[in-house]
C-alpha cells in the first residue's frame, strides 16, 4: 500500500466561477425607465427605417411607439436594429 500515488484531496467550492447569467433583467429596467420619462427615441429598424416617438408600451416580443404626429407602432423587438435617445431640443 503505497501513500505517495494518492491524489491530494479536491477542494470543494472553489476553482471555477460560476457563469454569468444569461438575464440581467437590464433591458426590463432601462425600458420601464424609457416608458416612466416618455423619453424620445430614434429606432433604427433591420430595413434602415428610422422611426421616431416614444415607448408608450412594451412586452417580450414588441414594443408600441407613438409618434410625435400621434401614431402609434407596434414595432417587434426582432426588427428593431438599435434605438437612441434624442437629444433635447
Amino acid at each position: 500500500m503505497a501513500l505517495y500515488n494518492r491524489q491530494p484531496p479536491r477542494k470543494r467550492g472553489r476553482g471555477r466561477k460560476k457563469p454569468p447569467p444569461e438575464k440581467t433583467y437590464l433591458e426590463t429596467e432601462y425600458l420601464v425607465q424609457l416608458v416612466k420619462k416618455k423619453t424620445p427615441l430614434c429606432i433604427k429598424l433591420m430595413s434602415n427605417e428610422e422611426i421616431h416617438g416614444y415607448i408608450q408600451y412594451y412586452d417580450k416580443n414588441f414594443i408600441r411607439v407613438t409618434c410625435p404626429d400621434g401614431a402609434r407602432l407596434f414595432i417587434f423587438k426582432h426588427d428593431i436594429k438599435y434605438f437612441y435617445e434624442e437629444p433635447p431640443e
